[in-house]
């Protein structure tokens, strides 16, 4: 249905907002019966790529040439003899030859950024986690907004991501401005989110890239928690 032009998405010069109604799917190489929602890339002015997979029965994605995160969103996804269940995850090493396939109609979130290597420091192996069992900090003292860690904070690893759970109500203790970059995807719940000089309501779904510096802070809104996925570079000089 048309909305004579309305939508929430946004591109700025500091962040990027896509709601799901200007998702557009299109094949990338190495993969079968299956289409990528790219999110964002290089060419918006990001160091990563992320994108949402969607496979049908039997689709399948070959290995990329550089490390990779995935996280399953729905349906079940199997990397050699493991099988992945929505919520878990793997983080595959460049020179990880693992394919992903589909045993029947799958989502996954994939990150994926050429590796920095750090001298006297072995790139990181084969990951394998689930987020339902990752510990949950409270951030900032506050019990009402959860963290959950789901990759290693060892050096060897060059971005973080993490899941945030937000009580309704909670919000940011602080409008955050960093070096560090963001790819951000809404599990569930909804919310504001302040990104430069523009507030946005948000909702599950919908992706937000923020840029270096962007300023940013998010509240839940609703009777249910908020919950997201965040991407950062992570663990490196700056320069």
């Amino acid at each position: 249905m048309h909305h004579l032009g309305y939508t929430r998405s946004s591109h700025q010069r500091d962040h990027l907002l896509l709601t799901a109604d200007t998702f557009v799917r299109t094949p990338l190489p190495g993969m079968e019966n299956a289409t990528a929602i790219v999110h964002v890339s290089p060419a918006a002015g990001a160091a990563f790529t992320q994108y949402t997979v969607e496979f049908a029965a039997g689709g399948s994605m070959a290995p990329a040439g550089h490390q990779r995160f995935l996280y399953v969103l729905e349906g079940e996804l199997t990397l050699g003899s493991r099988t992945l269940a929505p919520d878990q995850y793997a983080y595959l090493p460049a020179d990880c030859s693992i394919s992903v396939t589909a045993s029947a109609p799958s989502r996954a979130v994939v990150i994926e950024k050429p590796y920095q290597p750090l001298p006297d420091t072995a790139a990181p192996h084969l990951l394998f986690g689930d987020e339902r069992s990752a510990p949950a900090a409270p951030l900032d003292g506050d019990p009402d907004l959860e963290v959950r860690t789901l990759l290693p904070g060892h050096c060897a690893f060059d971005f973080a991501v993490n899941t945030m759970t937000y009580q309704p109500g909670a919000a940011l203790q602080m409008v955050e401005i960093h070096v560090m970059e963001h790819g951000l995807l809404m599990l569930a719940g909804a919310g504001i989110y302040r990104l430069g000089e523009h507030w946005y309501p948000v909702t599950a779904g919908d992706f937000i890239w923020m840029a270096p510096y962007c300023p940013q802070w998010f509240g839940a809104i609703g009777k249910t928690p908020a919950k997201y996925l965040i991407y950062k570079d992570w663990n490196r000089h700056p320069l």
